[in-house]
């Protein structure tokens, strides 16, 4: 399951990311967004976790919770629509 992980801290690596969910299971990947031009975190990433009753897990545990004084969004990714070219 894809989870999406938003209002993080400008700061925080993927490792960081990474290990807030390793707690709740395997963690295939964690990837904080950056901007493609400046390398500057865009204060959100995505997570694949392979099992979903653990991606559900981790979900409802850290939605809401505090990282850095900061109040996680947490929640299944929705795919990537289709946006008009510019």
């Amino acid at each position: 399951m894809r989870i999406y992980v938003g209002n993080l801290k400008y700061s925080v690596t993927d490792d960081e990311l990474r290990d807030m969910f390793s707690d709740f299971g395997d963690v295939a990947s964690a990837d904080v967004i950056k901007d493609k031009f400046s390398g500057q975190s865009k204060g959100f990433g995505f997570v694949d976790m392979p099992n979903n009753s653990e991606a559900e897990d981790a979900i409802k545990a850290l939605h809401d919770s505090m990282n850095d004084g900061r109040k996680l969004t947490v929640n299944e990714a929705r795919p990537r629509t289709e946006r008009p070219p510019r």
